[in-house]
């Protein structure tokens, strides 16, 4: 039982409030549509093609620039072998994510929110304090990345005009801080607008590696055989803590705690548009709307593995160099470049700029919606934006490896995972909560299976580490 009464925020009392005082932080766009949106009335069950973006939208933190690092890694380290945890991964993503967009459907409220209203007060700070772990590791990785992907096409001239190395990647980074500003502002003309504007990302990231793929005319059997048979390297110690370890990192780069507590935030302006002005929806309309999202995840999280393994094909396929080998992202455009030409080294570097970008954004918009949620205060996206950026911009003046910094971040995410997850199967398994949306018996397995899972791969890799 909670050790206060819970008390709903302005957010979850009003159902409409204005985009302009959402971006300004009054409580966030991602809890409420745009003023004067025509409230549907009824369910458009002819028209599935309008409901997507949430789970677009979650997407692209599986695409992120930690799953540039981590892919990198685990491609020119170890092949085509560690193909199974992408696959796996997903499948993982997919169900729960689209926990997370039910928990959001059914309650009207995000998964913080829940969390707050169904735990006690201690349980909600220490998840808050996870979260908040998560979405600044997240958030330092996806920056950096964005940064990074603006240098490498800018930067040669940077340095022509006397520029170094750091203060190119510093002016790069500027750029990249006031473009995530523009996104954001994105939401003024309303929630599609920039749940558009994500989903182009992702289409240009995943055009980029269709043409790369396109290039190294890959293996396809070896790579079918890894992506369904899951091995580790056992050619030695090193090699076997090396494959735990990218095992790891990838499983935290391709499943995100951050985006779990986003999602239930991001099906709420649909939800808004189909609420009575008294009362919520009809049980019938959210079962419609429940499938719709069904259909929404499973696309957009299968883009994202599609994406992911073309990602490992590109790096095993041109990179690969055994466990000992650690590239750098700028290691792997300079590589593309000379191999298969500079139009494949552009389209790389474009590829991580968008993903950078629009990972970025959306770290941003999930760290507004975890500090809403747990604390019930109101925090500036804007202000949220410009403080997260500051980890960066000092790993960018200590000169600190950029990459061990992001596969790093990606363990940690790893770690940090099962305090997003483990409230979510809680909480979706509560008829309390869900009432008859509670989780069917096979999902519950489902869930509880893939956090023992989680859980079992973070032993390995303790294990692994602390007989270093």
């Amino acid at each position: 039982m909670p050790e206060e009464p819970y008390q709903p925020t302005d957010a979850e009392r009003e159902v409409v409030r204005s985009p302009a005082a959402v971006a300004m932080g009054s409580s966030g766009a991602l809890l409420a549509p745009t003023p004067g949106g025509k409230g549907r009335g009824a369910f458009r069950s002819d028209q599935v093609w309008s409901y997507f973006g949430p789970a677009f939208v979650a997407s692209v933190a599986y695409i992120d620039p930690g799953n540039f690092s981590t892919n990198i890694l685990g491609g020119s380290q170890f092949g085509y072998r560690l193909l199974w945890v992408l696959l796996w991964s997903n499948a993982m993503a997919i169900l729960i994510q689209y926990l997370a967009a039910k928990l959001g459907i059914v309650t009207g409220l995000t998964l913080p929110q829940n969390c707050r209203k169904h735990f006690s007060r201690r349980a909600s700070v220490s998840l808050w304090l996870c979260a908040e772990v998560s979405a600044v590791a997240t958030d330092m990785a996806e920056f950096l990345g964005a940064a990074m992907g603006l240098d490498l096409l800018i930067g040669p001239a940077l340095m022509a005009h006397g520029f170094t190395l750091t203060g190119g990647l510093f002016f790069s980074a500027g750029i990249a801080t006031v473009a995530v500003f523009v996104i954001l502002a994105l939401d003024l003309a309303g929630f599609q607008w920039l749940e558009r504007g994500i989903m182009a990302f992702v289409g240009v990231i995943g055009l980029c590696y269709g043409f790369e793929v396109f290039l190294v005319h890959p293996d396809w059997h070896r790579a079918f055989v890894a992506a369904v048979l899951p091995t580790f390297d056992t050619h030695g110690a090193l090699a076997l803590r090396g494959s735990a370890y990218a095992a790891v990192a990838m499983l935290g780069a391709t499943v995100m705690p951050h985006v779990i507590y986003l999602h239930s935030a991001l099906v709420q302006p649909r939800l808004n548009e189909l609420s009575p002005k008294v009362g919520q929806p009809k049980p019938g309309i959210l079962k419609q709307y429940l499938r719709f999202e069904l259909v929404d995840v499973f696309v957009a999280m299968n883009g994202a593995w599609l994406i992911n393994s073309a990602m490992i094909v590109v790096a095993a396929a041109v990179m690969f160099h055994g466990p000992t080998y650690s590239p750098t992202i700028q290691d792997a455009y300079h590589t593309l470049g000379p191999l298969l030409g500079r139009g494949a080294a552009v389209v790389f570097a474009v590829a991580l700029l968008c993903s950078g970008l629009s990972s970025s954004t959306v770290g941003v918009m999930a760290g507004q919606v975890i500090i809403e949620g747990f604390l019930n205060i109101r925090f500036p996206i804007f202000l949220r934006r410009f403080i997260t950026v500051v980890p960066a911009l000092i790993v960018i003046g200590v000169g600190a490896d950029a990459l061990k910094i992001l596969n790093g971040s990606q363990v940690l995410l790893s770690f940090t995972l099962p305090a997003a997850l483990i409230p979510l199967l809680l909480l979706t398994n509560r008829t309390a909560v869900m009432g008859d949306f509670c989780s069917a018996k096979h999902t519950r397995v489902a869930g509880w299976t893939v956090a023992a899972i989680i859980v079992g791969l973070n032993v390995v890799l303790l294990v692994q580490l602390a007989v270093a």
